[in-house]
């Protein structure tokens, strides 16, 4: 729904203000605010106003043990990632250290969570933009086999959440030390023939995405991602910027700072007081040494020279994540042998633990103070759409100036478009965006 006002102040200026209540295929309650006056844009206001969920405050006084099954409830596109921050920070507190198959089952957990989100961001939310759809749905009825094939896709990432997680959404399995239940060999070797089909599918993705038109737009970012000396990042490693920085998850709140804005209920956190870029872009650009042979292989026959630096390349970036995911989760599968025990034994002791792990949207940071009874005293999470807000502003802050003479219902579209790029979190269901254009004086 779209609604526009206009008023003529003293001068004979006109001001006009557009407001869109219900834009689809953006994840979370928020609204744009764009100011326009004399034909500069003068501000741009993501403002986030879905009511606090208050999850920290939920975690006080509660066991550890919970955790994990509270902090799933946070996404029901990313549970997996809050999971692995959530045991990660804990295990770290009571010396618990998770290695070999158990280790293995978790980062196989991780991919089946990457590969179901970001097939459902490039098939019905983002590439809808870039053939000119205004839904998934749409798109279906003149593109059926590719939307059929991209629900494929995100079912085979569901089926490893659902047999090693118990369920595909806010999976059950998954505790301090392990889980509560491993899967049988012969249980994983019955995924193999439908990801053999998913690999082949992600690498047409792969194809399929490099070949869309995009916009001419290359801000100069700062990427932030875990990097891992041995692997492409998933539940482990320093963070690392391509400004330099190099530290280790303990340090991140030496460096990244959360800060409340006015219009908005979710806090922006910056690096150093700027904003940053996290997410798939920056995980490729910041880690491409770490891609498989088949990935990297993919890259060079489209002739995609890393880093992607155009925002609306990250569908790129996802379509890649999705392949390099089921071509690890393979690898994975051919190895595994069930461990004795599905969980390692915990000592509860006090203590303070921060762990960082790559949800599908960026780096996920969690901190817990847990008591000598075993009951968390604080919590503090970060997650990526935080981060990404100050840079969704600065992109279009950037990206404005060349829509400032279109009619602002395709100024609305295009601003969406540029969110798009970030796939900005569901928080347990879809909701919408309002855009609202504020233009003063003379353009």
């Amino acid at each position: 729904m779209e609604g526009t006002e206009r008023t003529k102040p003293e001068g004979g200026r006109e001001t006009r203000t557009i407001a869109v209540d219900l834009v689809a295929r953006v994840e979370g309650e928020g609204a744009l605010r764009v100011t326009v006056k004399d034909g500069t844009v003068q501000d741009v206001e993501l403002r986030i106003f879905e009511p606090p969920r208050f999850f920290e405050a939920f975690l006080q006084g509660r066991h550890y043990s919970e955790v994990p099954d509270i902090v799933a409830r946070i996404c029901g596109i990313c549970p997996v990632a809050y999971q692995m921050s959530a045991v990660h920070a804990l295990e770290q507190i009571f010396a618990v250290k998770v290695e070999g198959t158990l280790r293995d089952l978790r980062r196989l957990l991780y991919c089946g969570e990457w590969i179901e989100s970001h097939a459902l961001h490039v098939y019905l939310l983002q590439a809808p933009d870039f053939l000119g759809y205004d839904s998934g749905i749409a798109m279906a009825k003149d593109h059926a086999a590719v939307v059929t094939r991209g629900l494929r896709l995100k079912k085979a990432g569901n089926a490893i959440m659902t047999l090693l997680g118990g369920r595909s959404v806010h999976p059950v399995s998954v505790q301090v030390g392990g889980f509560s239940r491993v899967p049988l060999r012969r249980e994983l070797e019955a995924l193999k023939d439908e990801l053999l089909w998913a690999r082949d599918a992600a690498m047409e993705t792969v194809r399929w995405v490099a070949s869309f038109e995009f916009p001419d737009f290359t801000p100069d970012y700062t990427y932030v991602a875990l990097r891992h000396p041995d692997e492409y990042p998933l539940n482990e490693g320093q963070i690392v910027a391509s400004n330099g920085l190099q530290i280790s998850v303990s340090e991140f709140e030496q460096h990244f700072t959360e800060h409340q804005v006015a219009y908005s209920n979710a806090l922006h956190c910056t690096l150093q007081g700027a904003p940053y870029l996290v997410g798939p872009l920056a995980r490729l650009n910041l880690n491409q040494k770490h891609l498989t042979l088949l990935t990297t292989q993919a890259l060079a026959d489209l002739g995609l020279a890393l880093p992607l630096r155009n925002p609306f390349h990250g569908i790129i970036a996802r379509a890649v994540e999705v392949l390099y995911a089921l071509d690890e989760s393979l690898r994975l599968i051919e190895r595994y042998e069930p461990p004795p025990l599905p969980s390692l034994p915990v000592t509860v002791r006090a203590g303070i633990g921060m762990a960082c792990t790559e949800a599908p949207r960026g780096i996920l940071y969690h901190r817990y103070h847990v008591d000598g009874d075993g009951l968390i005293r604080e919590a503090k999470i970060v997650p990526p759409t935080s981060q990404n807000q100050g840079r969704i502003e600065q992109d279009l802050r950037l990206f404005m100036p060349r829509l400032l003479s279109r009619p602002d219902n395709e100024v609305a579209l295009e601003c969406e478009r540029v969110i798009r790029c970030y796939d900005p979190c569901i928080s347990c269901a879809t909701h919408f965006l309002k855009l609202d254009i504020k233009r003063e004086g003379a353009m």
